[in-house]
């Protein structure tokens, strides 16, 4: 990148080029005199503007989508207003009001953020809140294979209406029904399918956007620069995404869904140790994860580790069980704990539905249980030596409710180059380890239970990737840095950037100083501007 003297210029630029203008205190009348004068049609303020002083329904529509719940409570900043938006156009006036009056913004598509970036500001007041969950048009074009998407839509009522249309089409994204297609695809969206045809954005085609200056833009105007840092860069960014344009992928009429739990006393740790070596090298139409927790013992008073493996394999039970018979006897897969059943009627199981459970539920928004949580993950490029797995054990059972969710890659993964889009977590990563600390009491045993979750994080810290220690930017986590109020640094955000995105956080810094380089959209952990020359400089 040059000499220290050009690094220590492109620092001093970087701190000035992220510099935002201070946000001022909003005026909700001007606000919605401006998003009428900017609106190509009308909008019924009546039932997409809410005040906590003039709407009764200002909280729900506050607590609707979010779900981590140590994000509503009283301590947190809330929005001076929420916009819900009704079709594009609202969205282009929201951002050159927001921009005009300077009022600052957070997007929210589905409420899954782990930090909840998407509908809280703990760096910048006042803020609101624009809200995207009433654009959720899906339009499946199975004769081309393809669909447009839009972002307030949910995973799950994407599944359904592809289904509706084809039983043998599907989108390889997240295993939970109810997050937003929005943010979901902008971080990568691995889930089921990845090591069979990759993430979420591996398959997009095209995208329309609303950028800094309030234009929509689809692939070919916003240029493949921007297309490329959209997928996978992270939300709130670049710009509001609109709508996806997504490619449809082919699956089996009957595939095959199963679940065995395996605890300690049921020699977990070997079965344990071997999954590592197995999930990621076998068969690709095969993905088994792992949920780790602590349940009680069979002995009266005392606890243990479960593991429960949960799996989908594109295909017959039969040929399935041929698979495990070679592959891995140790975890005795048997024909009864084997069910054979459609794509469609496989996706509310592997997010946890008993069997009977009706396919309809994916189109319900609030299928997810909300509680107080916090996340961290990890990738693990090498096999945890089962003789470690014991004193992993003796950490993890000091949380009430510890969880632990391992999930294999390899497959389709390792062939994707780590630069072809953001999201490089590709060749070379066995698993994705996410560790959970959920409870139910709010602010009284809270730091309880972050304690635990930081301290198990460190003590992984032998058995995860190294050099950086690779993060998901889907799974926010503000231990790992924020940027400041109205500035940062490269240091600063060096500190998470080169965690989610490795050597590509310096492209997605170009790509923000050419495409918003005021910093309109911005957030503790949005990618900063960065004025780097390019090579032809």
């Amino acid at each position: 990148m040059g000499s220290p003297s050009s690094l220590l210029f492109l620092t001093f630029a970087f701190v000035l080029s992220s510099l935002s203008s201070t946000s001022s205190i909003p005026n909700p009348e001007l606000f919605t005199q401006c998003l009428e004068a900017n609106s190509e049609n009308p909008i019924p303020f009546s039932t997409t503007f809410f005040t906590p002083n003039h709407n009764a329904s200002f909280t729900s529509v506050l607590d609707s989508t979010a779900q981590n719940l140590r994000y509503l409570l009283p301590s947190m900043p809330k929005p001076a207003f929420i916009f819900t938006p009704l079709e594009d156009s609202h969205v282009q006036a929201a951002v050159i009001c927001a921009n005009k009056l300077k009022i600052h913004f957070r997007v929210r598509s589905g409420g899954h953020d782990y930090e909840g970036l998407s509908f809280v500001s703990l760096i910048e007041q006042p803020f609101m809140i624009i809200d995207l969950a009433k654009l959720r048009a899906i339009q499946v074009d199975i004769a081309h294979n393809t669909a447009w998407i839009e972002v307030g839509a949910t995973l799950g009522e994407v599944y359904y209406r592809i289904s509706e249309k084809s039983p043998v089409h599907a989108f390889p994204a997240g295993v939970c029904p109810s997050v937003g297609v929005g943010g979901h695809i902008t971080g990568g969206g691995y889930g089921s399918l990845h090591r069979k045809y990759g993430l979420a954005i591996d398959n997009v085609i095209d995208a329309r956007i609303v950028d800094a200056n309030g234009n929509i833009l689809d692939r070919k105007a916003m240029g493949e620069d921007l297309f490329w840092a959209i997928r996978g860069g992270g939300g709130g960014s670049f710009g509001i995404i609109l709508s996806w344009k997504i490619k449809l992928v082919q699956v089996p009429p009957v595939v095959t869904v199963f679940t065995i739990n395996k605890t300690l006393e049921q020699n977990a740790n070997k079965i344990l140790h071997k999954w590592q070596q197995v999930a990621p090298n076998i068969d690709e139409d095969l993905f088994f994860m792992v949920e780790i927790r602590g349940v009680n013992s069979s002995t009266p008073g005392k606890r243990t580790v479960q593991t429960t493996y949960i799996g989908r394999y594109l295909g017959t039970a039969n040929r399935l069980l041929q698979l495990m018979a070679e592959k891995f006897p140790e975890l005795g897969l048997t024909k009864k704990d084997c069910w054979e059943t459609s794509w469609i009627k496989s996706v509310p199981y592997i997010y946890g539905f008993p069997n009977t459970t009706s396919p309809e539920i994916l189109i319900q928004r609030t299928i997810s249980d909300k509680v107080y949580m916090k996340n961290k993950v990890d990738y693990m490029r090498q096999v945890i030596p089962e003789i470690a797995l014991n004193s992993i054990w003796n950490i993890f059972m000091q949380d009430d409710e510890p969880v632990m969710v391992w999930v294999p890659y390899g497959g389709m993964m390792n062939r994707i180059s780590e630069s072809a889009l953001p999201y490089p977590h590709r060749k070379g990563v066995l698993f994705k380890s996410q560790y959970i600390a959920r409870w139910n009491d709010g602010e009284k045993s809270m730091e309880k239970h972050m304690s635990w979750v930081r301290r198990f994080y460190n003590f992984m810290t032998p058995y995860a990737s190294r050099f950086p220690r690779e993060a998901y930017v889907n799974y926010r986590d503000l231990d790992l840095g924020m940027n400041q109020f109205n500035q940062t640094s490269f240091l600063r955000s060096s500190t998470w950037g080169f965690k989610y995105f490795k050597d590509n956080f310096i492209r997605l810094m170009k790509v923000k100083y050419e495409v918003d380089p005021s910093n309109l959209f911005r957030h503790e952990q949005s990618i900063p501007p960065l004025p780097l020359k390019s090579n032809k400089d």
